[in-house]
């Protein structure tokens, strides 16, 4: 294992990871997390026993970030990982000097393990993979005296970390974004830059039935009722007269469209533009109806490749990549400032984490959350197990109107939906309404 790795001390970033480490900071981390609740309490040695048994067979994880002369690139990082106990916000910036130099930081709460990963270091789906070997080798860890056969012998993971992006892309391909600026939410912020999260956990087996019966997909359905909730909930609480559209952005896993095993970045995403003026947004209906028409239209390869091969293209382009790091600090920041204000908010669906049988007695479920950012202050994401979906919106906003839209209209049709919070908003005076 040793011999392999001094062959591999360095590492380009893939085309999707080159933009984050330019862009990031304090308010804007690209980070996500994936959190898991046990039905026992962490132990902490064994926690961290877990995961740098894990980081041996994933050793594309087990790097550091450093700065070129034209980009960053990642390095080898031989120091410890470190495991703590959760004190923050989910989410935030993840400071090198305070974690190792690491691009990933586990920690823990009671019965619950947390995982944040900046994005330079890969995509949610990769990082669920990574992030259940953790979980499945904390479980062994835990519970010696019981044996685990359905992994095998655990064979070392093969990483491949290659750019995926330059592999499929089509350089004559041409882009379809939309010149127009999305719809900003309004509302006052959370002190102290703080993140407010609501999970609506979801009866999956009735969010499913009522899907087959407006025969749509559950991401489609759920794209839906979130466009609603901010059309009532924010845009019409507002009295917005703002006449630019409501846009959601959707994340698109390439693997299921391209070939590729890499272990790096590589995904997408369409974009769906509701037109606040069209009297459309009134009746939820249309809006379904809006909403599989654009997942049809965009969800193909060729429509998928336009966007893709678009920002590979920008990454390849000769006068970008011969700008020195130091100024595209400056230029390329100030784009995707720009580039930001085409979006009102993201919507990620992580879907199942599937779990080997013997090990689902000590889990009671899975959470995915995504940073909100100064433009789009709400994201919302959602993963499923066995039978729940929750569906998590982080904010910082100091309100719930969104979020309470979104349940209201989920429980007016007969679904059961929980709901639990990080505490932020205890103190305010509108909650919920049963």
């Amino acid at each position: 294992m040793e011999d392999k790795r001094k062959t591999r001390k360095w590492r380009r970033l893939d085309n999707s990871a080159k933009i984050f480490p330019i862009i990031s900071n304090k308010r804007f981390s690209s980070v996500f997390r994936l959190s898991v609740v046990l039905k026992e309490e962490i132990k902490p040695d064994l926690l961290k026993q877990a995961v740098e048994n894990t980081i041996a067979r994933y050793d594309s994880f087990k790097v550091k970030l450093k700065k070129g002369f034209f980009w960053y690139y990642f390095e080898f990082n031989p120091k410890n990982i470190i495991i703590e106990e959760e004190k923050n916000y989910p989410c935030k910036y993840i400071d090198k000097n305070t974690n190792n130099d690491y691009l990933f930081k586990v920690t823990y709460f009671k019965n619950k393990i947390n995982i944040d990963i900046f994005h330079s270091l890969t995509d949610g789906n990769t990082a669920s993979y990574f992030f259940r070997e953790i979980v499945y080798d904390y479980i062994e860890l835990s519970h010696t005296s019981q044996k685990f056969t359905s992994r095998g012998n655990k064979e070392i993971v093969e990483n491949n970390t290659e750019d995926s992006y330059l592999k499929n892309y089509d350089k004559h391909a041409k882009s379809n974004a939309s010149s127009k600026k999305a719809y900003v939410l309004k509302g006052s912020p959370i002190p102290l830059y703080g993140i407010g999260v609501i999970h609506e956990i979801i009866d999956l087996k009735q969010l499913k039935q009522l899907c087959k019966e407006k025969n749509v997909t559950v991401t489609q359905y759920l794209t839906a009722v979130l466009i609603y909730a901010i059309y009532e909930g924010n845009y019409k609480a507002n009295k917005s007269k703002s006449k630019k559209p409501i846009k959601v952005c959707i994340p698109v896993n390439l693997k299921k469209y391209f070939p590729s095993n890499t272990l790096a970045n590589f995904f997408s995403y369409i974009t769906l533009e509701a037109e606040t003026t069209s009297g459309k947004l009134e009746k939820f209906d249309l809006i379904l109806d809006f909403v599989k028409q654009g997942f049809t239209e965009k969800l193909t390869e060729q429509e998928i490749i336009k966007t893709m091969s678009a920002n590979v293209k920008l990454g390849n382009n000769i006068l970008i990549r011969m700008i020195p790091l130091i100024m595209k600090q400056v230029t390329v920041k100030m784009s995707y400032i720009e580039i930001r204000k085409y979006t009102t908010t993201t919507f990620s669906n992580i879907g199942r984490v599937g779990i080997l049988p013997e090990y689902k007695q000590y889990i009671e479920e899975f959470l995915f959350l995504i940073a909100p950012e100064p433009v789009e202050k709400i994201k919302c994401s959602s993963i499923s197990y066995e039978n729940k979906m929750i569906f998590t919106f982080t904010s910082s906003l100091d309100d719930l109107k969104i979020q309470n839209a979104f349940y209201q209209h989920l429980i007016k049709q007969g679904i059961d939906v929980k709901i639990e919070s990080n505490g932020v908003y205890d103190t305010l005076s509108e909650n919920f309404k049963s």
